[in-house]
């Protein structure tokens, strides 16, 4: 992880680390270009068992000194340690690129992070499986009053309705399935919130905490099949949402470019921002907003002084945030 890539915010370290124990144990973390501007992170670094490689920084090349360790950190544990089969780089450094297809030539699995104003195209397409950082937090497209995550998050005990939302993250991440055996959820759960306990919800087991939630909320769904249980996602209640319309689309956009401000990305791609502007507004049309692509709708945010238009190094466009 180079933490100047992820943000080095508490929230976003916490939201990748969620991303990757979905998939699997960590049995192996380390960071990179840390410094004591991020001693806020040390409880999240510490509790998770990363190890911060040291790098000490000089001239110009201060950058390509963190970039080489991890390269050469990355093929060692590849070479020497069987047991991990995958690596998630949270960077998106073309530098990487021929890192992640020697590890995948050793029939590793490569998951890539970065925000997307740092994303190479030529990382992102190498790796087998690649995530914005600014998709990867749930506050970025949650509603103005979700709770910020913090340090010591991680302590408190999930009500119900925070319990379900994170079976539902679970499930939904899971690409290749339907669903899931109850046994194998609760062991991702408890690679989450290790402190999780079925009685905390005034249950004997973990059947009867699914049951409990199903009957609440609606969107889980549980069958048994020759005595497994097995849990995925249902159709829940449907919900009344604020649409878009002439009248308030600017408030819709203001509200989300707050979320990414507030979540420490200055710059995002105006993918990601359509993507998250489509995820809270389902019917979010330009041309029912009487426009003709959604780059004319930038161009009107410009012009209001709500956001600012700019082109990187590769001619990519990029949104800066005010």
């Amino acid at each position: 992880m180079d933490l100047e890539n992820c943000g080095a915010k508490v929230g976003t370290l916490l939201s990748v680390l969620e991303k990757v124990k979905i998939r699997g144990d960590i049995l192996l973390g380390k960071v990179y270009g840390y410094t004591d501007q991020y001693s806020d992170l040390k409880e999240v670094l510490l509790s998770n068992t990363f190890t911060v490689v040291p790098s000490l920084r000089y001239g110009i090349s201060q950058k390509n000194n963190a970039d080489i360790l991890l390269v050469i950190d990355a093929l060692d544990v590849a070479y020497t340690n069987p047991l991990i089969n995958s690596f998630c780089i949270v960077s998106g450094d073309s530098d990487y690129t021929p890192l992640v297809g020697r590890l995948k030539s050793m029939g590793k699995f490569v998951l890539g992070i970065s925000r997307s104003e740092a994303a190479s195209n030529i990382f992102i397409n190498a790796c087998n499986e690649f995530q914005f950082l600014e998709n990867v937090g749930g506050h970025i497209r949650g509603k103005p009053e979700d709770k910020k995550k913090t340090a010591s998050a991680d302590k408190e005990p999930l009500d119900e309705q925070e319990l379900n939302k994170l079976i539902e993250s679970i499930l939904s991440e899971q690409t290749d399935q339907d669903e899931l055996y109850a046994s194998e959820l609760k062991g991702i759960l408890l690679r989450l919130r290790p402190d999780f306990s079925e009685r905390a919800y005034g249950c004997a087991t973990f059947l009867k905490v699914l049951d409990k939630l199903s009957h609440k909320y609606g969107n889980l769904h549980i069958r048994n099949d020759n005595f497994n249980v097995m849990v995925s996602l249902g159709q829940p209640p449907k919900e009344t949402v604020v649409q878009l319309t002439k009248d308030n689309w600017r408030d819709g956009f203001r509200e989300q470019l707050a979320r990414y401000k507030e979540g420490g990305f200055d710059r995002i791609n105006p993918s990601i921002l359509k993507a998250d502007i489509q995820a809270s507004y389902p019917d979010f049309s330009e041309r029912a907003l009487g426009f003709k692509r959604f780059s004319d709708v930038l161009k009107t945010l410009e012009k209001e002084k709500l956001l600012e238009v700019e082109m990187d190094e590769q001619k990519t466009m990029l949104i800066k945030v005010p």
